[in-house]
């Protein structure tokens, strides 16, 4: 069977490496169509099983967590027709649950972070989770001045005027003692008959329909004119909250109950219970009240009730450790398989995708279908085992199609009763169909079976892979270079205007020189050439983990990224040290990996892309053109802030993650092994080869009490 049918707990490393590679493209490719477009191609149940598989093998492979991993990435980014709005602390997305034994998981989970045994009352709030759009509201001195949208979690889309127009959003909010600052975080949605009554609206004037309520909604609160967007009978629902200059109440339920007392609506279904089982039984009967209610839920959230808990409990990446979303089951349906497109990744990667008969699942119309790679078209694993009891994918076959949420749907079985003698194989390139080099398959030296992924050995020659890694240079979360988008890219680097990074900031040089200016050129005049070149000097300084992130090196995402701008704290810092990284002996290696995330995987990827003169050329080319800024720490006037703290030993007044999240907001970086760069060791119950080894070094040491005398606690 293919990576993406085999269980997490029989994937081998490299099988575990490209399925996590997968997920990622196929995830991202979904956030896009949901966030920014407001068109997902699949179901939530569907996207959700994708997140679940991902998180699940970054479990049992820590080390090959992707540093554009989807857990540490929470929803996409802001288009250009709105202007940008930060959030003051970031809207962050739920982890899922998916059965009642996931819902158990969660509270075992709290309960031993917390170190609480089960005889302990633990109160959890319940409510539905609405399918809509995320919304944060800005009061100040009880007037609204923000609204705006999730956005990327950290920035989002400012939709203020469009806000006013919906009646459940009030202006000023009701009541006494309203803090200065109250920051209400909810989700925008459309009732089934207001959907419904505008779609007879839209028949009647001769327009397309829309597809479903959440889209509808999406596209409504993100109308150019207000006007539009008050012609629609949006509706809010209040749930949380973001920053708050003093705290109303010291429980979830306290606070919910404080937003509708100053004049929110907040959802009727909102319960507390006091143990798991009592809360699984409401999730049901929610599921089954489901279909009668006015609007669309795709699942039920649950919180721990106590905020001095949710305080202690704290975040991971992209979610808190105190919720969970339960979400309801996926959506399933048959249609056919049209054609089967090859697309060439950045990483020459050969990716097919699947071209379905369009057709519509639970209110999404699908027409594409992730196919992973070859071996699964064929349904062969990478033990040489049929999946799907024996069927390949043939084009004109009837396939099963499973869709969830956000990203391209798996398909997940084939109708052989349908399939006629005239069907064929499918024959997969062994050529790249965009610069004609070979596509290889690489032979795993551990199990000799070939790897999952055929690849372009074109490397640089290669128009589909150079394209991709400047499409990836100026995307969003890299330089985010204003007006220089897909096209651009295109068009730039067919006429030889711009072939690497590099190239695009001698762009203004360039072009001063060249007797065909850019303002010449078909489509551009003289404000649009000055527009972009004023664009691109806007990014001659940029944060050094942008600058890293854009380079398109294998393995580091965004997190990674960050986490090496944190450390290194310069770009010529970081080159010098990745050239003097020559395999896992070498310091330079042991240096970079004792970075609490970053494992052998990154090294590897780093320590090859270091290796190639022409990636370094590129690299120190850019650095003359740039000025990278070296991240600022979280709090600098932290007794620990810019040190290198490692835990060892058994804690017992904090649990590891507690101790880890209470450093890093110190401002300290948190490292799992201990070397002369190693400013503190704190040691616990048992420390034994680390705290030596900090001996040895002469790094100071600590136990628990002195790490609290430390930081003032």
């Amino acid at each position: 069977m293919s990576n993406a049918n085999v269980l997490v707990d029989e994937l081998d490393s490299k099988s575990a490496k490209v399925e996590l590679e997968r997920l990622a493209v196929a995830i991202l490719h979904h956030d896009a169509q949901y966030y920014a477009e407001d068109a997902p191609e699949i179901s939530d149940a569907e996207y959700d099983q994708l997140r679940r598989r991902n998180l699940a093998i970054e479990q049992v492979f820590p080390e090959l967590v992707r540093e554009d991993s989807p857990s540490s990435r929470v929803g996409f980014v802001v288009l250009d027709k709105f202007e940008k709005a930060t959030h003051a602390i970031p809207m962050l997305s739920l982890d899922n649950a998916f059965n009642d034994d996931d819902v158990r998981e969660f509270d075992a989970r709290v309960r031993r972070f917390l170190k609480l045994d089960a005889e302990t009352v633990l109160s959890l709030t319940a409510e539905p989770k609405i399918d809509g759009l995320s919304l944060s509201l800005r009061y100040e001195q009880g007037k609204l001045q923000i609204a705006a949208t999730r956005g990327d979690g950290s920035t989002g889309e400012n939709v203020t005027e469009n806000a006013r127009t919906i009646t459940d959003i009030p202006s000023v909010l009701n009541g006494k003692n309203i803090p200065d600052v109250v920051e209400i975080r909810g989700e925008v949605y459309l009732t089934h008959k207001a959907f419904a009554a505008l779609n007879v609206r839209m028949e009647a004037q001769g327009k397309p329909l829309y597809v479903n309520p959440r889209n509808t909604a999406a596209g409504s609160l993100r109308q150019l004119d207000s006007a539009v967007t008050a012609s629609r009978p949006l509706k809010f629902f209040a749930y949380a909250w973001g920053e708050m200059s003093a705290m109303p109440a010291d429980t979830q339920m306290g606070m919910v109950e404080q937003m509708a007392e100053w004049g929110f609506q907040i959802n009727p279904l909102m319960a507390m219970f006091e143990d798991i089982e009592t809360l699984i039984t409401h999730y049901h009967r929610i599921e089954t009240e489901r279909s009668s209610l006015p609007y669309d839920i795709d699942g039920v959230v649950y919180k721990v009730n106590d905020l001095g808990l949710q305080e202690r409990l704290g975040f991971v990446t992209r979610s808190p450790r105190w919720a969970i979303a339960h979400k309801f089951a996926a959506e399933k349906a048959w249609t056919t398989l049209l054609g089967i497109d090859i697309q060439v990744g950045r990483t020459g990667a050969l990716t097919p995708v699947a071209r379905l008969e369009p057709i519509n699942v639970g209110g999404v119309m699908v027409t594409n279908a992730t196919l992973h790679n070859q071996d699964y078209i064929a349904g062969i694993g990478n033990d040489g085992e049929q999946i799907r009891s024996g069927r390949d994918l043939r084009i004109g076959d009837r396939v099963q199609i499973q869709r969830a949420g956000d990203v391209i749907p798996q398909i997940l079985d084939v109708d052989l009763d349908k399939r006629d003698g005239s069907s064929k194989p499918f024959d997969y390139p062994e050529i790249c169909p965009a610069c004609g080099s070979h596509a290889v398959r690489e032979i795993n030296e551990k199990t000799g079976r070939a790897d999952s992924v055929r690849r372009c050995s074109g490397g640089l020659i290669c128009p589909a892979q150079a394209k991709e890694r400047l499409r990836h240079f100026v995307s969003r979360n890299a330089f985010d270079i204003e007006g220089f988008g897909v096209k651009q890219v295109e068009a730039f680097y067919d006429d030889g205007l711009v072939m690497n990074a590099a190239d695009i900031f001698t762009l203004r040089e360039r072009d001063a020189r060249s007797l065909k200016k850019l303002k010449d050129r078909e489509g551009w005049g003289t404000t649009s050439a000055a527009k972009l070149l004023d664009a691109i000097d806007a990014k001659r300084k940029i944060e050094l983990h942008r600058f890293m992130f854009g380079l398109g090196i294998r393995h580091v995402g965004q997190q990674t990224a960050k986490d090496m701008a944190k450390v290194y704290g310069d770009a010529a810092v970081i080159s010098t040290a990745m050239q003097a990284m020559d395999g896992p002996e070498s310091e330079a290696w042991q240096d970079l990996i004792a970075i609490d995330g970053i494992g052998d995987t990154v090294a590897a990827s780093l320590q090859e892309f270091f290796a190639e003169p022409g990636n370094v050329k590129v690299f120190e080319e850019l650095l003359h053109e740039l000025e990278p800024i070296a991240p600022e720490m979280a709090q600098s006037d932290s007794p620990v802030s810019g040190k290198t703290i490692v835990f060892t030993g058994s804690l017992e007044q904090m649990t590891r993650d507690e101790a880890k999240a209470m450093a890093e907001r110190l401002g300290a970086k948190v490292s799992g092994s201990v070397s002369k760069k190693t400013d503190l060791v704190v040691a616990g119950p048992g420390a034994g080869s680390k705290l030596k080894k900090a001996i040895e070094l002469g790094v100071d040491t600590v136990d628990e009490d002195g790490w609290f005398a430390l930081i003032g606690r």
